[in-house]
C-alpha cells in the first residue's frame, strides 16, 4: 500500500471534516472507477481537495467557494489526512436517511448518489466510512499535474513529507471522536 494515495472531494466537504463537522465519507463512484466501480480501498489517505462538481446546492452548509479547477502547474496544499475506521455499503435509505446529521451533503445529493446506477453499483446502495481526520504541522505543497484530474475518487501523490505523520494532529479528540464513532456505530 502506498503511503501517498489521496481521496478526492469537494472543497467544501474537506472543510467540514478539517473542522470536525463531518467524519463520515458517503461515496458511489466516479465515472473512471474503473469495472469494478467504487470501494473504500484505502484506509489511509491525504485528502485532496476538489473544485469540480462543487455546486452550493448540493451541500446543506459551508462556504462553497466556486472556482476554476486545477490547472497543470496550480499549487495544490495538502494539508489533512484520514484514516478510514471502518467502511461498509448501506442498501437500507431509512439508515442512509439517519446519517443526516453527520454530514453537510443536501438530502437530494444523498439521494441521488443512494439511487444511482452503474460502474459495479446498484441503484439503491451508498458506501460509508467512518474517518478520522488529522491535520498536518505543515501545509504540503506540491503542482498539480493531468494525472489527479478526471472523476475518480482515489490518484497517488508524490511522496509525502518526511515524518509528517509524527507531528499531525487529530482535528477531533479522543473523546469526542469515541463518542461519534459509537453513535455511529457500524
Amino acid at each position: 500500500m502506498s503511503n501517498s494515495i489521496a481521496f478526492k472531494e469537494w472543497q467544501v466537504v474537506c472543510d467540514a471534516l478539517a473542522t470536525g463537522r463531518q467524519s463520515i465519507l458517503l461515496r458511489k463512484g466516479g465515472i473512471h472507477e474503473g469495472r469494478q466501480g467504487f470501494s473504500f480501498a484505502h484506509e489511509s489517505f491525504f485528502l485532496f481537495p476538489t473544485r469540480f462538481h462543487a455546486q452550493g446546492d448540493q451541500v446543506r452548509e459551508g462556504e462553497v467557494r466556486e472556482m476554476p479547477e486545477w490547472q497543470p502547474g496550480d499549487s495544490i496544499r495538502i494539508t489533512y489526512h484520514a484514516e478510514a475506521l471502518w467502511a461498509i455499503t448501506l442498501t437500507d435509505w431509512s439508515r442512509v436517511a439517519a446519517l443526516e446529521p453527520f454530514h453537510i451533503y443536501s438530502e437530494q445529493t444523498v439521494r441521488d448518489r443512494f439511487d444511482w446506477e452503474g460502474k459495479g453499483m446498484a441503484s439503491g446502495s451508498i458506501h460509508l466510512a467512518c474517518v478520522r481526520v488529522r491535520e498536518l504541522a505543515e501545509p504540503w505543497d506540491f503542482p498539480y499535474e493531468p494525472r489527479y484530474g478526471g472523476c475518480r475518487s482515489w490518484i497517488e501523490l508524490p511522496h509525502p513529507p518526511t515524518a509528517w505523520r509524527l507531528h499531525s494532529k487529530p482535528v477531533l479528540d479522543d473523546d469526542t471522536f469515541s463518542t461519534l464513532a459509537s453513535q455511529l456505530g457500524a
